[in-house]
């Protein structure tokens, strides 16, 4: 996939390998699920998750996407059309796609009356291709990986709920993984354990994994993701590169002045509209025809006195994108 499309459809020439759809790890067409009374909750479905990539899945509270991901894992059927994972269909292929698939789904559940090692030593017995041999090796690598080396003797039920989290993550990479599907990864932790998250995923990333993640976070979507879709009401609305997601989105000009009033006024008579103001800084939209000169319209506030310090464009966050493509506020209940 290459740039910016609205609600596209995989690809449907071979990739390098000669395989259709090689350059993906993850494919659906026509996705579609409708709940028993008539609820559609993922309406016609076309995603392409390239291989390599960081991907963030993006949506408001109902937009699909927890839905989504229980069809990737195979734990829902779709109602009508077809998921591809790993290159093989899904939900038939399951027994096949998930032991290459890590993932973390609404919150890990644990055992809270064992310790985190053992909570792992105990996914780790479940997994039939695991090497008992190795185990306790594989335990203590993902318990260092994820930050709890310290409290792996701790029971699980006196962790924190970023403990949780971080525990979670653990026993989804106590195996090599192809891919790793991970919903709210950063729920519940505070700003360090949100950076130690974003830095292993760009560490898995590095090591040739690719890293579904959902999250209500936009901020956390443009510092790690390279890639992204946008969800709305079941349906997508666009994916590809983050960088080329608010790209199309007009940015805001941004006046930082002890003048602020002043501004304002000058400001709306060039016909910016929605202008905010936080303390000494303005901000307005710019109108999308006959859009002023910056350099007139900066003249023009010195001409009314206004003092200007700063002056300019800001970029159009992936937030400002989500609402314009989408017409909606972002849900942080996500």
């Amino acid at each position: 996939m290459e740039g910016l499309t609205a609600r596209p459809g995989p690809e449907n020439g071979p990739g390098p390998s000669g395989v259709p759809g090689a350059n993906h790890v993850i494919e659906t067409r026509s996705l579609t699920k409708r709940y028993r009374g008539g609820q559609l909750a993922v309406d016609s479905l076309d995603l392409a998750v390239p291989r390599g990539s960081v991907f963030g899945f993006l949506g408001a509270n109902g937009s699909g996407k927890t839905t989504t991901i229980r069809m990737l894992l195979g734990l829902i059927e779709p109602t009508s059309g077809s998921a591809r994972v790993l290159g093989r269909p899904m939900p038939r292929a399951v027994r096949q796609v998930l032991p290459e698939v890590g993932a973390l789904i609404e919150g890990p559940a644990h055992y809270g009356f064992l310790s985190g090692r053992d909570n792992l030593v105990r996914y780790d017995a479940a997994d039939p291709t695991a090497d008992p041999r190795t185990r306790a090796a594989r335990v203590s690598a993902a318990l260092d990986r994820v930050g709890l080396s310290a409290a792996a003797g701790k029971k699980a039920r006196a962790y924190s709920l970023g403990m949780k989290q971080r525990l979670g993550l653990a026993a989804a990479l106590l195996q090599p993984r192809r891919l790793l599907v991970l919903d709210e990864p950063t729920n519940g932790l505070d700003p360090q354990g949100m950076r130690e998250i974003r830095s292993l995923v760009h560490a898995l990333a590095a090591d040739g994994t690719t890293v579904f993640l959902s999250s209500h976070l936009l901020d956390e979507i443009e510092q790690v993701c390279t890639h992204a879709a946008v969800m709305a009401r079941g349906r997508l609305v666009v994916q590809g590169p983050v960088a080329e997601l608010s790209a199309g989105v007009r940015g805001r000009l941004a006046v930082t002045t002890p003048d602020p009033a002043d501004a304002v006024r000058v400001l709306k008579e060039y016909g910016l509209t929605d202008v905010a103001v936080t303390d000494d800084r303005v901000t307005g939209e710019l109108p999308a025809t006959d859009t002023p000169d910056l350099a007139e319209l900066n003249a023009a506030l010195v001409r009314a006195e206004v003092r200007v310090r700063a002056f300019g464009l800001e970029r159009a966050s992936l937030e400002d994108a989500f609402v314009a493509l989408t017409g909606e506020g972002f849900d942080v209940a996500g």
